[in-house]
């Protein structure tokens, strides 16, 4: 690759190491947020927030949970243009203060007691900021963290932004154990809102280690040839549409996350397991998936993208129904097992390869509008599978088949669009995206011409004779 020697001084080295532990941290505040909000909507809220305290508040807070998947969309047409249009470290360090700003200020919130309907109002508000600033993390620092790994590690490194979910969600249920634990008028009174604000801690750390992280070369070398574009989003809809579709119905598998994580919460009190141990099975599946994750990247990056992804989604579909089952019996060990089993060596390949695999697919000019707008609006059904899954009687005792057919139909729905898309573990990261490509060959291998097709196609072409 050639330019002029001014260029290549001035733009920033890679720095993988510190963009993936970037990635890691600013996901672990995204869900350890996400996580307190999504166990007090199925453990707390209901009698806090809504007047009867049955299953109709249930659904109600559930629908507050999913309220902020509503916002997201939007904020990922705000977050994506900016991050194409200014960088992606700037924007992730305001998405940053948002989500622990808008947090911390649930915990301060009035309770339906003292203020009647304004409480879920405001609650409610608070949320869509929460959605808003998560719009732009995880897609902003895979890009980030993509542009920075070397290559053929793509997946590995990236890998760690979703591991970062991991961390989060481990921080939260330890923080709300000892929460549940309380005592009825303790918990309901300022007990749950600890944890909220908790989460300004682990912001203000967060914060201080993705300040000092340096914009990534590719992004610099577009805006150095003058390649950003002035509406990402009418570039990205114009060549990358069929993409954009096909992020949109794979990223749905994000809904076996909520699935374990909300709805095998509410499921397992309804059946009878203590709300402690709901949280340790989450505890301690997540704990494993930060081991398979990063394994799980490492496997992509020898044998592709789209194998480990199909085996996330369809192993999720599987496992979840004998997971589900398991919470009725009394052997823990079995659910533990099952838990373990079901989340982190299943769901973790999905989880941990679809930052490269749908990174890959955009150019450096439109990467963070496509991951943004393709998973936000794919997100939409994580946040929704808990209302949807509980009015159809997910939660009851014996709906364990509601909640697993659910699951069995988004699997398959993102595997078959996983197939329709292009491998890419040997494109070069500066001719992503792009039609026309020359595979890196490998150490010891003869170079491979391969010519990938055009964005906006369906189906494969052929190269011209």
């Amino acid at each position: 690759m050639t330019g002029s020697s001014s260029t290549a001084t001035s733009a920033p080295t890679r720095t993988p190491v510190r963009a993936a532990v970037a990635s890691f941290m600013g996901s672990a505040v995204e869900y350890y947020d996400f996580f307190v909000f999504g166990s007090a909507a199925a453990l707390i809220f209901p009698h806090v927030f809504f007047p009867d305290g049955g299953s109709s508040s249930l659904v109600m807070s559930f629908a507050t949970f999913a309220v902020a998947y509503v916002a997201r969309p939007v904020g990922a047409v705000f977050v994506g243009h900016f991050g194409d249009r200014i960088g992606r470290q700037r924007v992730l360090l305001a998405t940053l203060v948002m989500m622990g700003g808008s947090t911390f200020l649930i915990g301060c919130l009035p309770t339906f007691g003292a203020i009647g309907w304004a409480a879920p109002v405001l609650l409610v508000l608070c949320r869509v900021l929460q959605g808003l600033s998560a719009a732009g993390e995880q897609s902003g620092a895979s890009s980030l963290t993509l542009e920075h790994a070397p290559e053929h590690q793509r997946a590995a490194f990236t890998s760690w932004t979703l591991t970062g979910t991991q961390g989060g969600q481990i921080l939260a249920a330890l923080i709300f154990i000892p929460v549940v634990n309380m005592p009825d008028h303790i918990k309901d009174s300022y007990g749950w809102r600890i944890p909220f604000w908790c989460s300004a801690l682990v912001v203000v750390v967060a914060y201080f280690i993705r300040r000092g992280l340096h914009e990534t070369p590719e992004f610099e070398q577009a805006r150095s040839k003058g390649e950003i574009a002035r509406l990402p989003v009418a570039v990205l809809l114009r060549d990358h549409w069929a993409d954009v579709l096909r992020v949109i119905l794979c990223a749905t598998i994000a809904a076996v996350s909520t699935v374990f994580g909300n709805l095998a919460i509410a499921y397992g009190k309804e059946v009878g397991l203590r709300e402690s141990i709901t949280l340790w099975l989450v505890v301690v599946a997540n704990a494993f998936a930060l081991l398979t994750q990063p394994l799980f990247g490492r496997l992509a990056d020898r044998i592709g993208r789209k194998p480990v992804f199909v085996y996330g989604a369809l192993s999720s579909a599987v496992f979840m129904p004998f997971y589900l089952l398991s919470m009725g019996q009394s052997n823990e060990l079995v659910i533990f097992a099952l838990a373990v089993v079901t989340f982190s060596c299943g769901y973790a390949a999905a989880n941990a390869v679809w930052p490269s695999f749908y990174g890959e697919m955009f150019s450096t000019r439109v990467r963070f509008s496509g991951m943004a707008i393709g998973t936000q609006i794919g997100f939409l059904m994580a946040g929704f599978a808990p209302t949807i899954v509980t009015a159809l009687g997910g939660v009851q005792k014996g709906g364990w088949y509601v909640t697993a057919g659910f699951t069995a139909v988004i699997a398959v729905v993102a595997s078959l669009s996983a197939l329709t898309a292009r491998e890419t573990k040997d494109v070069p990261t500066a001719a992503l995206g792009r039609k026309e490509v020359h595979a890196e060959p490998r150490s010891g291998q003869p170079e491979v011409r391969k010519q990938l097709r055009a964005p906006s196609a369906l189906a494969p072409r052929r190269s011209a004779r």
